[in-house]
């Protein structure tokens, strides 16, 4: 089997080319980089590609011929998203790009896998949010962007998977855990939203699960994050030091306390993921577990 994975230079990408290596499966990455920003250890082909080029996504996709895509990459920065100047771009890469990886596909006939996000609903309430659910009301411009994406690819192609995950950590890229250990380590105090709820994915996990689904044709909408129940931002960040040694003290504050953040978040991010289990996958360890893993990875 050979699959293409896009976003190679970010966290999940980066992980998902080391399994399938380690599988024994023919992997070839990409990202808008040169090849010199790849991070060490990378251990595929790697072809250089702007998915916001419809006719060169298509000429890379066709001259590869994968069985698979997998597409890793997006924009991300969602605060930064919301600035006028950047609107533009965000719906470029997100919206446009997986339209045409979506096109690319149609066109050779090969498997999609496209990675989504819990902002694509409105976060209301506390019920946790089926795979199928149609209740789509995005609150900021990356939650509707990445929602534009879902649709090209649904609307497009018969054999897809749609993967929607949640609060993202593994070692190639910046995240939250990163973050909360250099402030940790730089101030006795620090606040923490509690309103917030959801739970972690490790990309070391996910990245298993993304190549049980190329293995396969069960096709459709999932949601894939680390087992262990919901938690909010403030439960993590305790885990976190408890599990790094700080002794740094945690506040419980609101969102709108602490106000900081330029587009508005999901106050409910639970993802039902009991499809994976319907459909024969095998469930994302613990988080607790995954954090513990994690921070050895890491070596912070």
């Amino acid at each position: 089997m050979k699959v293409f994975v896009t976003g190679v230079c970010g966290q999940l990408g980066y992980d998902v080319v080391n399994e399938l290596s380690k599988r024994g499966y023919e992997a070839v990455g990409s990202d808008i980089f040169e090849k010199d920003k790849l991070s060490e250890g990378f251990s595929a082909a790697y072809k250089q590609l702007d998915i916001t080029d419809k006719d060169s996504t298509a000429s890379v996709i066709e001259s590869v011929k994968p069985d698979v895509v997998v597409h890793c990459a997006a924009w991300t920065a969602v605060d930064a998203a919301e600035d006028e100047e950047n609107k533009e771009k965000v719906y470029s890469i997100n919206a446009d790009g997986t339209r045409n990886i979506a096109l690319a596909c149609k066109k050779i006939n090969c498997k999609m896998i496209y990675i989504s996000t819990d902002y694509v609903f409105d976060g209301e309430g506390t019920t946790p949010w089926r795979p199928d659910c149609k209740d789509y009301a995005p609150l900021c411009v990356y939650g509707d962007s990445k929602l534009k994406g879902e649709a090209a690819v649904s609307g497009l192609l018969e054999k897809f998977f749609i993967v929607r995950i949640a609060w993202v950590f593994g070692k190639n890229g910046n995240n939250f855990i990163k973050t909360m250990l250099k402030v940790g380590k730089k101030f006795d105090t620090i606040r923490v939203v509690n309103d917030q709820i959801g739970t972690p994915t490790y990309t070391l996990d996910l990245s298993r699960l993304l190549v049980d689904m190329c293995e396969s044709e069960k096709y459709g909408y999932y949601h894939a994050t680390n087992e262990g129940g919901y938690i909010s931002w403030y439960d993590f960040t305790k885990e976190i030091f408890k599990q790094a040694g700080y002794t740094t003290k945690v506040v419980p504050v609101s969102t709108e306390e602490y106000g900081l953040s330029k587009a508005k978040r999901p106050h409910n991010s639970r993802l039902d993921k009991s499809k994976l289990t319907e459909n024969g996958f095998e469930l994302l360890p613990v988080w607790q577990d995954a954090l513990s893993r994690y921070l050895k990875e890491i070596e912070y």
